[in-house]
């Protein structure tokens, strides 16, 4: 057996990297690790464990898996090889490339289930949405430009960037979505940050102290749905394998964009450009308790801003909020 060349590995990364034309912070995207480690993988250290080695790896074709647990990688690495060649065509500035950061969501159904035919996706999807905010997840058009249609075996939406009618929202970067499910209970969504296009508000400082509470428990809730319409009668429980990333961090400074002050204490601008949160959850927890189960995850999100405490009573107190709206 041949010893493993480290250096090798990691100068034949570099060179297919830029052969694709990929730049470092899209090749972590697609790896699902942070910056920092895919810098320090660059540089050659050897710190890094296995598994974002392999994440890294696999990337550039270096690393060949079949089993199960890599099909939610290989939908997510294409599903965002996709949105690449999507926006390529777009000017750097355009809010369909989300020039100040993006967040994304991604989950995937474990368990005994339903999969629908490719036809019939598309309207479980709608019974799915969640109505609790104005512009929901996985949002559905029947507009020929917006409606979701088959993309190399999957659903595929993309929310281009317009001027005028209904596509004057999507000269906001919040409304710009790319999503994608497929009939094996995998999906992904993309979405640019809210809080840069307020009036008042330049782009890329504030990190909202409400949204993200609101948008992990709405994609939750999503999957929860999901769940419910493709469960089998009398299997065990779907467990959902929730994911989100965001990006462009590096800067902005938690503040509430409707006034008053949300935390005990004061954040500080985040030094780190990216956050990586994971749950695995049974579905029917996230109807039931669906505060428990977002707390964990957006108190690690806010200790990126120096934030080291988030109430538990705030978490459920926006959640209810949440789930009390209708549009």
């Amino acid at each position: 057996m041949t010893p493993l060349n480290w250096q090798s590995l990691v100068a034949e990364t570099l060179r297919r990297r830029k052969a694709e034309k990929m730049t470092q912070r899209e090749h972590a995207a697609l790896a699902s690790v942070s910056i920092p480690t895919i810098a320090a993988f660059d540089r050659g250290e050897r710190t890094l464990t296995l598994a974002k080695a392999f994440d890294i790896l696999r990337v550039v074709g270096l690393v060949m898996e079949q089993e199960p647990s890599g099909a939610q990688e290989t939908f997510v690495q294409e599903a965002f090889a996709r949105w690449r060649t999507l926006t390529a065509r777009l000017d750097e500035k355009s809010p369909g490339r989300f020039p100040h950061g993006w967040y994304r969501f991604d989950y995937a159904l474990d368990g005994d289930f339903k999969s629908p035919e490719l036809s019939d996706l598309l309207s479980l999807i709608e019974k799915a949405e969640i109505r609790h905010t104005g512009w929901p997840m996985f949002v559905t058009m029947t507009r020929p430009e917006f409606e979701p249609r088959e993309q190399d075996g999957v659903l595929e939406c993309w929310i281009a960037p317009g001027e005028t009618g209904i596509e004057r929202m999507t000269t906001d970067a919040a409304h710009c979505d790319f999503w994608r499910a497929a009939p094996s209970g995998r999906f992904l969504l993309m979405r640019g940050y809210q809080e840069d296009s307020q009036d008042g508000v330049p782009p890329g400082t504030i990190f909202d102290s409400t949204l993200p509470i609101w948008r992990i428990g709405e994609c939750l809730l999503h999957a929860a749905r999901m769940a419910a319409l493709v469960q089998k009668p009398d299997t065990p429980e779907i467990t959902v394998k929730f994911r989100a990333l965001y990006s462009g961090l590096t800067g902005r400074t938690v503040r509430s964009l409707r006034g008053g002050a949300d935390f005990l204490e004061a954040g500080r601008p985040a030094k780190s450009d990216e956050a990586i949160l994971e749950a695995v959850v049974p579905a029917g927890r996230i109807e039931t308790d669906l505060a428990s189960v977002v707390h964990p995850l957006v108190a690690s999100l806010y200790e990126r801003f120096g934030i080291s405490h988030i109430s538990a009573e705030f978490v459920r107190a926006e959640i209810d909020r949440f789930r009390s709206g209708r549009f």
